[in-house]
């Protein structure tokens, strides 16, 4: 080592320190790399992403290659420093040796290297896994040797290895991730997403149409009548009952009807309706909607009635209806209210259909009602009251204050919101 010019190991200590900036900036970007971006690259054949995948398969290994070489560096480093020192001032040199090369490997091979390449963690890892590949095949025996000791003391800790394969997000980490995907993602898209999402902390009996709204037939009104409430349908499927709408005959199509009455030119009696009735579909109040979706689709059904434990009927549900849970509202030809029951009066008030959903209303306005109780702006109403409210009476829900404006058949009609704010 004596021989060997001092300007010759300033230029192998500077390689040194090359090396180990290599390292350091390698580990940070493989640890930094987005785990789903680099899976879905490796899919599409980008070499770089399939090395770089097939190295943290095994995140043990790869940093155990890591810490080895990084050692190895830096120990030589330390020792030619060192030589060079003790030439340069003689009994000093250790001393001056180990801060100044502890200043220079801190900041040009440790947090220079690791900044840029938790920046720019793709455009590192990828190309410097050419090198480590062929390193990993050369120190892998030193490689599992400091493994097995390692996995050793941490079951010995009771600290098991965890592979990254099981590490899965969870609704709401998915939530996030699509919240924070930016311009990555149109807005549109990324409501529509966080919608599907939110299914399943939605139930049928929050987006139905109450029983008191459905558009039904009773099927032992005058004949003439029925075909005139047919005709001036606002709904392509109506619903069919006799006497009360807990006896429910089924559901018929428009188009059905039609195609019967036209085979039929003389349709004069009811029967020739009751052969285009379907077989009603039941749904238990309480299941959520991403399971209904699921069952509308196996079952190749679009509308269903809700029921409670009793098999009394309490709404109506239709796919549409889940549908507009995730798109936002369109207009439906099958059940429900041609509009959303809400209107803003010049003076800044509103006035509202009380038989709105909360949920409907919290999405219109912003607001944040409660919607763990009643489903419906008349049950919160009533609940809040504990009676029937008269017409003109003002009370406040979460710091709106409304006032009733109309009140018939034993239910708030219509509010006015005094302020939208």
């Amino acid at each position: 080592m004596d021989d060997i010019p001092t300007g010759s190991l300033l230029l192998i200590l500077a390689l040194l320190i090359l090396i180990s900036a290599f390292f350091s900036g390698t580990e940070t970007a493989m640890m930094s790399l987005n785990r789903y971006r680099l899976r879905h690259l490796a899919q599409k054949g980008h070499k770089g992403a399939q090395r770089a995948e097939r190295l943290l398969q095994r995140p043990d290994r790869l940093i155990g290659l890591i810490l080895i070489g990084n050692n190895i560096v830096n120990i030589a480093a330390a020792s030619l420093a060192t030589i060079i020192c003790q030439r340069w001032y003689g009994d000093w040199g250790p001393a001056i040796a180990t801060g100044g090369l502890t200043f220079i490997i801190l900041i040009f091979a440790e947090v220079t290297p690791k900044t840029l390449a938790a920046q720019y963690p793709e455009k590192l890892a990828y190309p410097n896994s050419l090198v480590l590949r062929p390193l990993m095949s050369l120190f892998y025996p030193f490689v599992w040797l400091v493994n097995h000791l390692s996995n050793g003391i941490l079951r010995v800790l009771r600290l098991s290895h965890r592979s990254p394969d099981g590490d899965h997000l969870s609704t709401d980490e998915l939530r996030s991730v699509v919240h924070e995907a930016g311009g990555l993602i149109p807005r549109r898209h990324r409501e529509m997403l966080v919608s599907i999402l939110d299914l399943e902390k939605v139930t049928v009996e929050e987006i139905m149409i109450p029983r008191a709204e459905i558009y039904a037939i009773d099927i032992n009104d005058d004949y003439r009548a029925i075909i005139r409430q047919l005709t001036h349908s606002p709904h392509t499927r109506v619903l069919l009952y006799r006497d009360n709408i807990d006896d429910v005959v089924g559901v018929v199509h428009l188009s059905d009807v039609l195609r019967l009455f036209t085979k039929d030119q003389k349709p004069n009696d009811k029967s020739t309706l009751l052969r285009a009735v379907r077989e009603i579909y039941f749904i238990p109040e309480g299941t959520p909607l991403n399971v209904q979706l699921l069952k509308f689709q196996r079952a190749k059904e679009r509308i269903g009635l809700v029921v409670d434990e009793y098999g009394d009927i309490q709404g109506l549900v239709t796919l549409e209806d889940i549908l507009e849970e995730i798109v936002g509202d369109f207009t439906t030809g099958i059940q429900g209210p041609p509009s959303e029951g809400i209107c803003r009066q010049e003076d800044g008030s509103l006035i509202v259909d009380a038989s709105i959903t909360v949920r409907d209303l919290n999405r219109e306005t912003h607001w944040t009602l409660p919607t763990d109780g009643p489903k419906t702006l008349n049950g919160l109403i009533l609940e809040l009251f504990e009676d029937i409210p008269d017409p003109q009476t003002r009370l406040e829900i979460e710091g709106h204050g409304l006032e009733v404006i109309e009140v018939a058949d034993n239910r708030v009609k219509s509010v006015r919101f005094l302020s939208a704010n």
